[in-house]
């Protein structure tokens, strides 16, 4: 990265920089180059996406519509961007408007209006966050993504990177929590089966395979972020009896346990007994999770056994 090059003295300028918030990283350039004119009009096809886009998925539906009102409208607001590093194959580099450049091309546009300013690496995410949290276009995972990334590559505390994107420093810490949830459970974020609020009660699960489970169980039933809250409060006395038995067990048989849990998704039981032998538990909600734990244990869909 271009920030990575500058010697260390002017990282402190840097962090100070952005944690004045997005004016601050610009100066409020864009609305006056508006107001005097000063976009250009730039190839289309020399304009590369911004490497730090936080935002994975664009709806078709949601992209259609707004080449349909640029095709009736105009662009109203020019894209933003800035001259590519050396080497790259583009000409310009995205800075925001990631959305309007996907519906222009929709519309087989040549060249589109675009303001060019310099940019330093380390703005280009706090940019395309910004952007993206005005229009409130990110999910809860895409958003804490970006928050981790503005911590983990540009050194910013939570206090500075809530000053850049106009949020609370509370808000950035619990967001920043999201992402200590297992895969399967953000990806139920990502896709509004559960609410952050019931993301974060799950986070007082400590077992992922047993948070896992809570979580497919909360979106099958329905459960309120009260509910998630209660039953994860449940769970505390029996974790305590379950660490109590689990001293008086072999390690190794603890580490197959949950090897055997994390595969299947499932609480599994595994009851050994001292002469060597024992009993694998498995257990099922439904018979739609049965057909799913025989097809990872066999391979084979339940219904090419069943018809």
């Amino acid at each position: 990265m271009g920030s990575a090059a500058r010697p260390e003295a002017d990282a402190p300028a840097r962090k100070n920089r952005l944690g004045r918030g997005l004016g601050a990283l610009l100066g409020d350039y864009l609305d006056a180059d508006i107001r005097t004119g000063g976009a250009d009009r730039l190839p289309v096809a020399s304009i590369a996406p911004n490497p730090k886009q936080p935002r994975r998925a664009f709806p078709e539906a949601e992209l259609d519509e707004l080449a349909r009102s640029i095709a009736e409208n105009g662009l109203l607001q020019p894209l933003l961007v800035r001259s590519a590093p050396g080497g790259a194959r583009s000409e310009y580099e995205l800075v925001a408007g990631e959305r309007r450049l996907r519906a222009v091309k929709r519309l087989g546009w040549a060249d589109v209006p675009a303001i060019t300013r310099q940019v330093e690496d380390d703005a280009l995410l706090v940019f395309a966050l910004v952007e993206n949290l005005q229009r409130e276009a990110l999910n809860p995972i895409e958003e804490a993504e970006g928050y981790r990334a503005l911590e983990a590559e540009h050194g910013l505390s939570h206090a500075a990177i809530a000053r850049s994107v106009g949020k609370s420093r509370s808000t950035v810490a619990n967001m920043l929590r999201l992402l200590k949830l297992p895969a399967s459970v953000r990806r139920l974020v990502e896709n509004t089966d559960l609410t952050t609020g019931h993301a974060r009660a799950l986070l007082g699960v400590n077992d992922p395979v047993q948070l896992a489970e809570l979580a497919r169980r909360a979106v099958q039933s329905g459960w309120s972020v009260r509910e998630v809250e209660r039953r994860v409060r449940q769970r505390g006395p029996r974790k305590k009896r379950r660490l109590r038995a689990r001293q008086r067990r072999d390690p190794a048989v603890d580490a197959l346990e949950e090897e055997l849990r994390a595969a299947l998704a499932t609480r599994v039981r595994v009851l050994a007994r001292k002469d060597g032998k024992g009993v694998i538990e498995i257990p099922y909600r439904t018979a739609g999770d049965f057909g799913r734990v025989f097809e990872l244990i066999t391979g084979r869909d339940a219904s090419e056994v069943v018809s």
